[in-house]
């Protein structure tokens, strides 16, 4: 797959217009209007027209997790997103979870259990970890689980369940454990 940011340069060209699209974004609470070739995923949208680095681009696929953000309030594989097919879309990122200097709680616990070891993978592992305590908040079953319906009440968070929830989010260090204990000190 070639970088959709190739084509950004081209606003001379009359025919690179035809393939460009003007679009909001609420990013972190704030509305940004941008101009971007169809081709431009979320995860390019946020680093390289945002500056916003905390989303990392892992494998470009999906698989890794590096790239997750919460989108509507549900966790996502930017990379996997077309940023034109979320027009008006309420994006949070790593960077916007804090509310000024102080730290979301699953950012304080992330550094009290030293649940990270290179760092790469650890804004996505927030996010999604962020993202899977609302789900489970609100009753949705993991896949593994396959317990209680959606909007039935809080899910019961366990070690398995939290790794079965968070299986999307790979860490080649190996911090897992300490993930894991990471989000148990937060869930309810």
């Amino acid at each position: 797959m070639e970088d959709a940011s190739r084509w950004e340069g081209d606003a001379g060209d009359p025919e690179a217009a035809l393939h460009r699209s003007t679009l909001t974004l609420r990013i972190n609470g704030t509305e940004r209007t941008l101009s971007l070739d169809h081709r431009t995923t979320v995860l390019d949208a946020l680093r390289e027209h945002l500056g916003l680095t905390g989303a990392k681009k892992g494998c470009d696929h999906g698989q890794c997790g590096a790239c997750t953000v919460i989108v509507d309030g549900r966790r996502a594989n930017s990379c996997l997103l077309l940023a034109v097919a979320h027009d008006g879309a309420a994006i949070t990122t790593v960077e916007g979870l804090a509310d000024g200097d102080e730290l979301h709680p699953l950012q304080e616990a992330f550094l009290a259990r030293d649940a990270l070891q290179c760092g790469y993978c650890t804004p996505g592992q927030i996010c999604s970890a962020v993202g899977m305590l609302d789900e489970a908040a609100d009753g949705f079953p993991s896949h593994a689980t396959e317990t209680g319906l959606p909007g039935a009440g809080p899910a019961r968070l366990t070690a398995a369940e939290i790794r079965e929830r968070m299986s999307g989010n790979l860490c080649r260090c190996g911090a897992y454990p300490r993930i894991v204990e990471a989000i148990l000190d937060v869930a309810p």
